[in-house]
């Protein structure tokens, strides 16, 4: 039983992983290609979400991107962009964009990389902002913190 258990968890764990990676590449995959994006065009995200990700006021500005998107000019690593990111608001569940943000999170650098829960995001979701508002949200974040 034990093992039995034990196997059912890390079934779980591999296709929780398996889903985010897929949801990835379905939805921003096609933009931020690997995870690297495109030097002056696409910010990068590997290694970013994860540090981003460690903070509550990270995990919620993550969360507002994905749900409300995100223009204006960014600074990156001393690259700028200047971009547009639509939207998953209404393409895209609570868990689908957990399961997106734990997976890129996984991706990078962090000995423990932030997990992300279905609920976190259908709080965010439920105060919606207009993307002018997320890039002040990370401006104030970035002040606080330097945002990689």
């Amino acid at each position: 039983m034990i093992l039995f258990c034990a196997g059912a968890f890390l079934l779980s764990a591999c296709s929780g992983k398996h889903e985010g990676a897929a949801r990835y590449r379905t939805n921003c995959g096609i933009c931020h290609h690997n995870g690297e994006g495109m030097k002056g065009e696409i910010p990068p995200l590997i290694g970013r979400v994860d540090v981003i990700g460690a903070t509550a006021e990270g995990r919620h500005y993550l969360a507002d991107v994905l749900l409300n998107g995100l223009n204006g000019p960014l600074d990156i690593r001393g690259v700028h962009y200047n971009f547009s990111m639509p939207s998953f608001r209404n393409r895209l569940s609570d868990h689908e964009i957990a399961s997106i943000l734990t997976y890129l999170a996984a991706r990078g650098d962090s000995e423990r990389p932030p997990v992300f829960s279905a609920d976190e995001i259908a709080a965010v979701r439920a105060h919606p902002l207009p993307t002018s508002a997320v890039a002040e949200e990370r401006r104030r974040l970035d002040e606080i913190h330097r945002l990689p």
